[in-house]
């Protein structure tokens, strides 16, 4: 009885501990040195409107490496619907970066098509740098005072700007942001060359490590169209809940059947 007890307790203790790991996002208390590389995935894009609907960060044709890196996930972030992979940006600590170029690449008329769509559904993409997530919008849509969407404009954005604060060592906050003077005609069906940049900017701030994960516990201190897809996490903890259930029933079986025994 007590051979088949073990193996139990110690699944129980294993869920436990990776559970554990995949909801504290600020327990890596990370210390970075000057130019050290900071870890940054790219995790996902969708429509604003709609947080059910997901794809994968590169399933939009964005510069993209030759064999994409999947970060391993913790539980958490499995249940969450997370798909992280390296992000094609390198923002090492407290490096300065100006209008770097990413890549050079030609849109096929598939490509601009399928950016187009994405932006007229108001797809947004979210990153994790450090563990602290950020969000930003891939285009635009100007309609012009019309109402005829035939009659509208559509841009993407080529040009994404990091905001990082820091205390000593230890990254606080990242914020992004888009040149709006670096834009992407997608309104017509046709092939465009595009060069895709980044800047990162830094600056210091008092707030302490402990206390970066507080404009995330509320909403109303992120901006709108950031703040928490409270459906998302709904159908989390409907299915940590559904998780729970099903290894119960399975642990209640086994001890059953070592009673009987």
């Amino acid at each position: 009885m007590a051979a088949l007890r073990a193996p139990a307790a110690t699944l129980l203790v294993l869920l436990a501990l990776a559970a554990a790991g995949g909801v504290a996002a600020d327990g890596s208390d990370h210390r970075y040195k000057i130019r050290e590389p900071v870890p940054l995935y790219a995790n996902k894009v969708g429509p604003f409107h709609n947080p059910s609907e997901t794809y994968r960060y590169f399933d939009l044709p964005f510069c993209s490496p030759d064999k994409v890196k999947e970060k391993s996930e913790a539980l958490g972030e499995v249940l969450n619907g997370d798909r992280l992979v390296d992000a094609p940006y390198k923002l090492d600590f407290r490096d300065e970066v100006e209008s770097k170029a990413v890549c050079s690449k030609k849109l096929t008329t598939e490509d601009v098509v399928k950016f187009r769509n994405a932006v007229a559904k108001d797809y947004y993409f979210q990153m994790y740098y450090d563990d602290l997530p950020l969000w930003g919008f891939i285009g635009k849509v100007e309609k012009g005072g019309k109402d005829d969407p035939s009659e509208w404009k559509y841009y993407l954005y080529r040009h994404i700007i990091f905001d990082i604060l820091y205390n000593n060592d230890r990254v606080i906050e990242i914020n992004v942001h888009t040149d709006q003077s670096a834009l992407v005609d997608l309104t017509e069906d046709k092939e465009t060359n595009v060069e895709f940049l980044y800047s990162a900017k830094w600056k210091e701030t008092p707030t302490p490590f402990e206390k970066r994960m507080e404009k995330y516990s509320s909403s109303s201190n992120m901006p709108h169209h950031l703040e928490v897809h409270w459906f998302s996490i709904i159908n989390s903890c409907v299915t940590v809940l559904l998780l729970t259930g099903f290894l119960a029933t399975i642990l209640m079986r086994v001890l059953k059947n070592d009673f009987v025994k």
